[in-house]
């Protein structure tokens, strides 16, 4: 029996909702990257623990926070992400960064102050909820091997049943949910290349092992592996990043380093591919007299959404709001190591659309989120936690 009416917390969110947007700007002007998000957690925690939460510190700077409801019942966790990116953030906006080279250029500033919003209308039912609440703030979801690994081996999933996170997505219109069940984000993993020849002078090459043609070379082949090796209904990337190598116009240089990244939503294509790329790069140098070293870090795994899950998501959806809201998607060759966590538990994750016309992609200096999509994440995001656990009774 439902004891608390999704009214009542969507009249909940409602009241906070210009303290949700508020926590968000705040977060936007002062933004840390990975692993060194020390302001950010410790007022995230000083607001916890004046609710009464339980909140202990995990993997530096995350934390896990426990609202303990009045009748006993499943354990859910929810989890924001609070790292900025590595970025100057340019463009009119109503807050900008404070910081120089550091902005949230993705949307984890919304996370968090969604999750608070979540935790501030929880603990006001608190009395009527059956079960237990914990509220996962995690570090470094942008810089492999990223937080939630250290958070998960310390123990932050102790006890739960089950998870659920979101990500503000600007692709779709504000409001839309986009939804997929298996695999719905790729891995992530990059790769290192270093091309060592015979420098010398640009106009007698003859005389010089020139690396950056080999690495030129390596670029050109390396793309064969997903033409002409890979099943075309496979998805995969490969990309070189970056590619760093001389000093001056007329000298061919020593060395030349290359970096990238591979993706696939198949972990037997991951490992095909993390063989045949050192093959092809080693033996590519081998042919034009280069010496090559290579190295390959695996990223996050690929994210894999229990069909089930997916399935109590997309009906509490049509619930709140109608049909129309859900749209389908495709996966997104872009990593998130929230699949740590649906690799230990069950669980969903989805794309809550905070986009308009005027908005740039993820990861712009321009990029911005439409703040009318904070409350309604909140609303949705406390809803699933609660009919999961009444779900219980």
């Amino acid at each position: 029996m439902n004891l608390v009416p999704r009214e009542q917390i969507k009249q909940g969110v409602a009241k906070i909702k210009d303290e949700i947007i508020n926590w968000r700007r705040d977060f936007h002007r002062f933004p840390e990257v990975a692993f060194h998000e020390e302001r950010t957690s410790s007022v995230i925690q000083q607001i916890l623990q004046e609710w009464g939460l339980e909140v202990r510190r995990l993997a530096g700077t995350g934390l896990r926070a426990v609202l303990r409801g009045a009748r006993k019942g499943p354990v859910v966790a929810l989890r924001a992400d609070m790292d900025a990116l590595p970025l100057q953030e340019e463009g009119e906006k109503p807050v900008l960064s404070e910081k120089a080279g550091l902005a949230h250029c993705c949307g984890h500033d919304g996370h968090m102050a969604i999750l608070l919003g979540v935790a501030k209308v929880m603990v006001s039912l608190k009395n009527s909820l059956p079960g237990q609440i914990v509220f996962i703030f995690q570090p470094a979801e942008e810089l492999p091997p990223g937080g939630a690994k250290p958070m998960i081996e310390e123990g932050v999933l102790e006890g739960v049943d089950v998870i659920f996170g979101l990500h503000l997505w600007q692709p779709l219109p504000t409001g839309k949910i986009g939804i997929l069940a298996g695999p719905m984000m790729a891995q992530a993993d990059n790769f290192e290349v270093e091309v060592r020849g015979k420098g010398g002078h640009g106009s007698m090459p003859h005389l010089t092992v020139d690396p950056i043609w080999v690495a030129a070379q390596i670029i050109s082949h390396v793309q064969g592996l997903v033409s002409r090796e890979t099943d075309p209904l496979q998805p995969l990337v490969i990309s070189f990043g970056t590619i760093q190598g001389g000093t001056i116009y007329n000298i061919i240089p020593e060395k030349v380093r290359l970096t990238g990244t591979v993706r696939t939503l198949d972990e037997k294509v991951q490992a095909q591919i993390e063989k045949r790329l050192k093959e092809v790069c080693q033996t590519t140098c081998q042919t034009w007299r280069a010496d090559c070293d290579f190295s390959y870090d695996r990223g996050y795994p690929v994210l894999v959404n229990p069909e089930d899950m997916i399935d109590f998501v997309r009906r509490v959806v049509k619930q709140l709001w109608g049909e129309d809201r859900l749209v389908p998607i495709k996966p997104v060759m872009g990593g998130e190591d929230f699949a740590y966590y649906l690799k230990e538990i069950p669980g969903a994750f989805f794309f809550f659309g905070a986009g308009n016309q005027k908005s740039f992609p993820h990861h712009h200096p321009r990029f911005d989120i439409d703040e009318a999509a904070l409350p309604e994440a909140a609303f949705l995001l406390a809803t699933l936690a609660w009919e999961y656990l009444v779900r219980g009774e």
